[in-house]
């Protein structure tokens, strides 16, 4: 589907553009993939990593500058939507700068991928967006309703949109390993609750669930990668099993364990080998056997949660990760 097409990443410059590019160009050779970013620094030393591949451009604009989008996206086929404000305590200081990025800049890329006739885009979403209790979780779920309800919204046309919602991705900028790594010759490392849980993915995982997505979608899914917990005490000992771990409280708009999947959700919500797929609630769109495909509806009450997750992944596993990964962490 992708092969010889033209593709459009917006927030192409973070952590999960340095994964999708290079992987989609290897896999389907794309007529043209084009990172859409605001930061021309960051495009400048990515231009460096791709010197020479005339499939490779870049776009300096913003998911709020609806003229610019328009531009962007002339004659492309496919997009994905990666840009977003997404550090927790940032959105909650900063909650109208958020607001902007995360709810308008989709809107202004809904109207824009409708007029335009792109044929799919998949957004990226985060756990934080299900029963959210901060205001990045917030606008992430608006964003995703949005996004599901442009289906609609594209009155029959062309254009499909879905969403893809995975947990944390690992050794990426900001993320806790590569912190835990920075401070690591200190031997103390701070703790905001030893019961607190994370889900955790690769950014290769991430990459592989939107290209599923691309290929199975129809319009208004939402895909769920099933992916493993650990306890955040077990990610401090995978960096260094000998650090004292210190006890600093949660912070501002942050989740003792973090969820994917709702019980709400779990009325539309079906199973498959590799995910779950919570399927629209409007115009009856889960009962739609096109979307449902050979899934097994989960049990009623069904929550999806980094404390009561079936798959779990220990100190030891994750420090192999990391002595495989060490040049990269906090880099990508």
């Amino acid at each position: 589907m992708l092969s010889n097409s033209t593709l459009l990443i917006t927030g192409g410059t973070g952590s999960f553009g340095h994964a999708f590019v290079p992987m989609t160009l290897a896999r389907y050779n794309p007529r043209k993939l084009i990172i859409y970013s605001r930061d021309e620094m960051k495009q400048w030393e990515m231009a460096k990593r791709f010197e020479g591949d005339e499939r490779v451009r870049f776009f300096i604009g913003d998911v709020r500058d609806r003229e610019r989008l328009y531009r962007a996206l002339d004659g492309v086929d496919y997009v994905v939507h990666a840009a977003a404000t997404k550090i927790v305590p940032t959105a909650e200081y900063n909650p109208f700068e958020c607001v902007k990025t995360n709810v308008l800049g989709a809107m202004n890329l809904i109207d824009a991928c409708i007029d335009k006739g792109v044929k799919r885009v998949v957004a990226l979403s985060t756990d934080k967006a299900s029963s959210p209790v901060n205001l990045y979780g917030g606008t992430k779920l608006v964003s995703d309703k949005l996004f599901v309800a442009g289906n609609s919204y594209a009155g029959g046309g062309r254009t499909a949109f879905s969403v893809v919602r995975y947990g944390n991705v690992m050794g990426s900028r900001g993320s806790v390993i590569p912190f835990f790594m920075s401070i690591r010759d200190k031997g103390v490392f701070p703790i905001t609750d030893e019961r607190m849980t994370r889900f955790m993915i690769t950014l290769e995982q991430g990459v592989e669930l939107v290209w599923h997505a691309f290929e199975d979608m129809e319009g208004g899914e939402i895909y769920v990668k099933k992916i493993p917990s650990m306890r955040i005490p077990d990610i401090a000992k995978a960096v260094s099993p000998t650090a004292k771990l210190e006890m600093v409280g949660i912070r501002p708009g942050e989740k003792l364990h973090e969820q994917m999947i709702s019980e709400e959700d779990s009325h539309y919500t079906y199973e498959y080998p590799e995910h779950f797929k919570v399927l629209p609630a409007i115009h009856s769109w889960h009962n739609d056997f096109k979307r449902i495909k050979d899934g097994t509806r989960v049990a009623e009450g069904f929550v999806y949660a980094s404390n009561t997750n079936a798959q779990w992944m220990s100190a030891d596993e994750l420090a192999v990760w990391v002595k495989a990964h060490e040049s990269k962490i906090g880099h990508i």
